[in-house]
C-alpha cells in the first residue's frame, strides 16, 4: 500500500491576504462580530486613538483575543502570545497584530472592572435576539480553585506553631554559625547558614504581618498569596479557593448572571444571585430553583416576598430521608395556643426565643412525663424531656417544602440539572478551568465572566448558525 508522505520544501501559495485565511463558515467570526457589537463605554473601556503618548494595542483586538482564546482553553498570556504567531484564525482575528505575553498580562489585570462586565453585554444581547425568556430561572454554583496553595493559608494557630519553629531554628543557625566562625571564617557552610538565616528573618516578619492582618480584620484565617481565597471543600479534597455561581434560564440554557464569592457554602447566595439576574432582566422571573445547598429559609424569603415561587428543598428532602416516628414533623401545631401536641397527646408549651439562631423553643411542661411515657428513649433520652424547636419563618418552610414536593415543583427541579449543570460541565471538562490565573475577588470574578459569555457564544452559535448569528451581532 502506497504511503502519502509530506513535503517541507514544497512551495506553496498562501492566501494573498489575511481575510482570506479563515472561511466564512469560521466560527472565529462569530467572536470578532461580537465584540464589536459590546459597548465599549458601558463596560468602562476608553476607546481614544488620539490619545498623546505612546501606541497601545486596539482595546477592541485585546479582548477579542481573550474571549476567543479563553473559548478554547487558550487562557494563559503566553500560551496567547504563542498563538498570535502559530495559529492561522488567531492571526486572522488580530489582524495580524502581535501583542507579547506582558501586554497580554496588563491588559487583563488592568481591566477587571470592565471584564467583569462582558457577560452581561453577552446576555443583553441574548435577550434582544429573543433567545432568554427570563420566565424560569436555574441557580448552581460550583468551588473552583484559586492560584495560591491552600499550604498559604494561614490561621493565628498555625501561626504561632510554625514561629516557635523559625525561631528554634534561628537560634541553632546562630550557634552553628559561632561555632564555624570561631574555626574558619569565609566558610562556604557559614556562608549558606547566613543565607539561611537571613531567609528564615524574611518568612518570619512576613507571617508577623500575616498575623496583624487576621487581628485587624477579625477572621479566621488568611491566604498570605491570595488574600480573598477561602479554604474550599470538593471532591478533590480540601483547597484555597472561590465558589463560582451561575444563574441560566429556562428556554435554552443561556447563562443570564454569573458571579464568584469568597464563601465556602452557598446559604446566603440565593436572593442575592436571583436579585443580580433579575436586574439585568429588567423584570422579575416567574420561578427561581435550586439545589439544596441554598436552602437558608430567612435567605429565600426575600425571594417569596418578590412574588416569585422558589423551588429549592431542605437537606432533608434531598437526601430523600422518611420522617421518622417521632421527628417533629409528627408533632402537631395548635397555631391559636401556640404549643405543639405529640403523638402521645401531650403538650409542649413555648419557652423562650433563641434570636441567634432564629427559632422559638417548645418543651414539655413537666419532664415526669416523659419519664414515664412508653417511648421514653426512643422519643428522648433527656432527663428534661422532650424539646422542639420551631423557625420563626416555620410557615415559609412548610410552604417552600409543599412548593418542592408537588408534581409541577418536581418536574420543575428536575429540569434544572440539563439547564444549569451543563454550563459548569463545558467550563471544566471542555475548557479544562481547574483553577483561576487571575489572583482577588475582582480578578476571579473578571475571568468567570469572560469563561461564561464564552458559554453563550458557543450555544448561539449552536442554537442560530454562524452566518445568521453574525448578521444579528452586526445590526
Amino acid at each position: 500500500m502506497a504511503y502519502r508522505l509530506g513535503e517541507r520544501i514544497q512551495a506553496t501559495l498562501f492566501p494573498q491576504s489575511v481575510e482570506e485565511y479563515v472561511g466564512q463558515e469560521d466560527p472565529v467570526r462569530v467572536y470578532e462580530a461580537f465584540v464589536e457589537a459590546v459597548d465599549f463605554r458601558e463596560i468602562g473601556i476608553e476607546e481614544n486613538e488620539h490619545k498623546v503618548g505612546c501606541p497601545q494595542y486596539d482595546p477592541r483586538s485585546m479582548l477579542k483575543l481573550l474571549v476567543y482564546g479563553y473559548s478554547y482553553g487558550v487562557r494563559s498570556s503566553r500560551e496567547l502570545e504563542r498563538a498570535v504567531y502559530h495559529n492561522v484564525s488567531f492571526i486572522w482575528l488580530m489582524k495580524g497584530l502581535r501583542p507579547d505575553h506582558k501586554t497580554i498580562a496588563n491588559f487583563r489585570s488592568h481591566n477587571k472592572e470592565a471584564l467583569k462586565q462582558v457577560i452581561k453585554q453577552c446576555a443583553k444581547l441574548c435577550l434582544k435576539f429573543n433567545l432568554i425568556a427570563g420566565n424560569k430561572l436555574f441557580l448552581d454554583s460550583s468551588k473552583i480553585r484559586a492560584n495560591a496553595s491552600i499550604n498559604n493559608t494561614w490561621t493565628e494557630e498555625k501561626i504561632n506553631k510554625y514561629t516557635a519553629r523559625l525561631e528554634h531554628r534561628i537560634e541553632e543557625i546562630i550557634k552553628e554559625s559561632e561555632q564555624i566562625d570561631q574555626k574558619e571564617a569565609g566558610n562556604e557552610s557559614l556562608i549558606k547558614l547566613k543565607e539561611e538565616l537571613q531567609d528564615k528573618q524574611v518568612m518570619k516578619e512576613k507571617i508577623k504581618e500575616v498575623l496583624e492582618e487576621i487581628r485587624e480584620k477579625g477572621i479566621k484565617s488568611l491566604n498570605s498569596v491570595d488574600e480573598d481565597c477561602v479554604k474550599v471543600k470538593g471532591r478533590q479534597g480540601s483547597h484555597a479557593g472561590y465558589s463560582g455561581h451561575i444563574v441560566a434560564d429556562e428556554k435554552h440554557g443561556l447563562i443570564v448572571n454569573s458571579d464568584v464569592v469568597n464563601k465556602n457554602n452557598d446559604t446566603g447566595e440565593f436572593s442575592n444571585q436571583i436579585k443580580q439576574a433579575n436586574e439585568l432582566l429588567g423584570k422579575r422571573c416567574q420561578t427561581a430553583c435550586a439545589d439544596a445547598g441554598y436552602s437558608n429559609v430567612s435567605n429565600l424569603k426575600e425571594t417569596d416576598q418578590e412574588g416569585i415561587e422558589v423551588i429549592v428543598p431542605n437537606k432533608k428532602q434531598a437526601g430523600k430521608k422518611a420522617s421518622g416516628e417521632f421527628d417533629k414533623e409528627r408533632f402537631k401545631y395548635d397555631v391559636q395556643k401556640d404549643q405543639y401536641i405529640c403523638p402521645e397527646g401531650k403538650t409542649l408549651t413555648f419557652r423562650g426565643m433563641n434570636n441567634k439562631k432564629g427559632h422559638r423553643n417548645y418543651s414539655i411542661t413537666r419532664s415526669s412525663i416523659c419519664q414515664g411515657c412508653k417511648h421514653y428513649g426512643v422519643c428522648t433520652k433527656s432527663k428534661y424531656g422532650r424539646r422542639v424547636i420551631r423557625l420563626i419563618d416555620e410557615a415559609l418552610k412548610e410552604k417552600l417544602e409543599k412548593q418542592y414536593e408537588s408534581p409541577e415543583g418536581q418536574a420543575i427541579y428536575k429540569l434544572r440539572k440539563e439547564k444549569v449543570e451543563l454550563p459548569f460541565g463545558h467550563l471544566k471538562r471542555n475548557l479544562k478551568v481547574g483553577s483561576f490565573l487571575l489572583r482577588g475577588l475582582k480578578g476571579v470574578q473578571a475571568e468567570m465572566s469572560i469563561l461564561t459569555s464564552c458559554f453563550n457564544i458557543r450555544r448561539m452559535i449552536t442554537i442560530l448558525g454562524v452566518n445568521p448569528l453574525i448578521n444579528k451581532l452586526s445590526a
